[in-house]
């Protein structure tokens, strides 16, 4: 790494580079700066301002040929113009210029065949930190002939004063220019910017080269069994692939080509709102020096209150992987022999765990459900459901029916096992009943793994028609059919009905594309 690189970009009158520091050194300069706190733990503690989570609105994609014709332009992907984008650039670049600056190289992609080598270019010593977390960390031999195939540059301390004039949302811009393999950030200092970017990319370059990207954790069991576990933020993709008797490949994103699956990252982002060691050790116990917290409560004595909610309930930790002490070296496994998409029903409808055909796997992957709870937003009194598609709307510049048919020519060819399971309530809706314990769902997932629920005899619930064990373990068998586990059944009738209506409007968006993709049939049918 050389000046005459960051020049190349722009920048100007660079001070000194600090190029992919050790933690020791990156602790070091986040604690002098005043960015960070120690906690008793041994992390570094940040507060990251304004913004305590991703600022999907300000993300835009330059409407540029060939990528435009490529991209899903809508609600998710925005279009930014070239012009725009050019004076954005030089507001960054004039932000990062004649400062000292951090810029740490890594890699996306534990598979040689589809990795993306990454450069990542901030005046903050945090972001450097999260970074070096959060991405692969190359060898010292592969640092000297590292050569970028995308950069982004961080200019957080910087805002786009001209918002308006240039018809963009705020101040804050995330912008992508994809022919030039060249990102921007100004107005937002969150972490999760630079991951998830990262991860926007990967979703545009991988499936056009045929292979799955995924918003997904996953696991391999000491035969070589895979699972990957697919579900939005808070429904127990990290905690749940986070298993003292499998390795962990990663907790969040992953790839699926011609060798089998592997992870985007080299670290894991864990919420820890209400983080418990007796519930959750393996991620408690990766809080150590390396890891990084952020806007968590800690008292006089750099104690964290992880139940204390008051700066946001996004409560995050990044670590590296390696502070899982149960996980795959290679970031990498075979093909999967199970997958599990986890859903958090607040509406206390959907069974604990649910057998899925082949044709429910790809309208239950296409709808990508969970629940809001009542209290987690101002005006929010009773559940609200949340649809993205494949579990990661946000991050997917193009058609989620894209994903969609990648993953079901996976399934059969590898003949994958594909499983619902509910992590949320059970005998009523949030404020009556009460969330699965993670005892059951772990009861849940250890059957899966295992393959004793398919000794299981099945019964077929009514309206969502979904697959349920009448027994399982030593799980209650009143939950295992939801209906069962209502005192209130007529209470349960009508909120089924009313969230399998919820199911119904929001796939008729499927049922205008080609008719490959149009799995309504397996959807919920209501009054049948």
């Amino acid at each position: 790494m050389n000046l005459t690189e960051l020049e190349e970009i722009g920048l100007r009158n660079v001070g000194k580079i600090y190029h992919n520091l050790s933690y020791d050194e990156l602790i070091r300069h986040e604690i002098e700066n005043g960015e960070c706190v120690l906690t008793k733990q041994g992390a570094t503690a940040v507060d990251t301002g304004v913004f305590t989570g991703r600022s999907p609105k300000d993300k835009y994609f330059v409407d540029r040929d060939p990528s435009n014709r490529y991209i899903a332009w809508g609600d998710v992907n925005h279009k930014v113009s070239e012009e725009i984008f050019k004076e954005l650039l030089e507001v960054a670049r004039e932000q990062l210029s004649g400062k000292d600056l951090y810029v740490t190289d890594v890699y996306s992609g534990a598979s040689v065949d589809s990795k993306r080598s990454i450069r990542f270019v901030t005046e903050i010593a945090w972001q450097a930190h999260f970074v070096k977390n959060m991405f692969i960390r190359p060898t010292e031999t592969e640092l000297d002939g590292f050569k970028p195939q995308f950069t982004v540059l961080n200019a957080c301390k910087a805002v786009n004063e001209k918002w308006k004039e240039h018809g963009l949302n705020s101040e804050v811009f995330v912008l992508f220019d994809i022919e030039n393999n060249l990102s921007i950030i100004g107005g937002t200092w969150y972490g999760g910017e630079l991951k998830k970017g990262i991860f926007s990319m990967m979703n545009y370059w991988l499936p056009l080269e045929n292979k799955l990207s995924m918003h997904c954790s996953a696991n391999v069991g000491k035969n070589g069994d895979t699972a990957l576990f697919f579900g939005l933020s808070g429904t127990g993709k990290t905690t749940l692939s986070t298993d003292p008797y499998r390795k962990l490949i990663g907790d969040d994103e992953h790839g699926w080509d011609d060798k089998g699956v592997f992870n985007f990252e080299g670290g894991c982002y864990a919420k820890v709102i209400n983080l418990d060691g007796n519930n959750e050790p393996e991620i408690y116990n990766a809080i150590k020096r390396g890891a990084l917290l952020e806007n968590v409560v800690l008292d006089d004595d750099g104690i964290v209150n992880y139940n204390d909610g008051s700066k946001t309930e996004n409560t995050r930790v990044s670590y590296p992987i390696e502070h899982i002490k149960n996980h795959e070296v290679s970031l990498s496994a075979g093909h999967p022999q199970n997958i599990i998409f986890l859903t958090a029903d607040a509406f206390g409808v959907l069974p604990p765990v649910s057998k899925l055909t082949r044709d429910q796997a790809m309208y239950y992957f296409l709808s990508g459900y969970t629940a809001k709870v009542a209290g987690t937003e101002r005006g929010i009194t009773e559940p609200v459901a949340t649809f993205s598609a494949c579990f990661g709307e946000a991050f997917l510049p193009l058609h989620p029916t894209v994903y969609a048919k990648l993953l079901g020519e996976k399934i059969d060819e590898h003949n994958v096992h594909v499983y619902l399971v509910n992590t949320g309530w059970t005998g009523g809706a949030y404020g009556v009943g009460k969330r699965m314990s993670i005892k059951d769902t772990r009861a849940c997932i250890n059957a899966i793994l295992d393959g004793s629920i398919n000794k299981s005899e099945f019964d077929t619930t009514k309206t969502f028609r979904l697959h349920v064990p009448k027994t399982l373990g030593d799980i209650n068998p009143e939950i295992l059919n939801p209906r069962n586990a209502w005192s209130d059944k007529e209470a349960f009738d009508a909120t089924r009905d009313t969230l399998a209506e919820m199911f119904i409007k929001n796939f008729k968006k499927y049922q205008k594309e080609d008719s490959e993709f149009d799995y309504s049939a397996a959807g919920p049918k209501v009054g049948g």
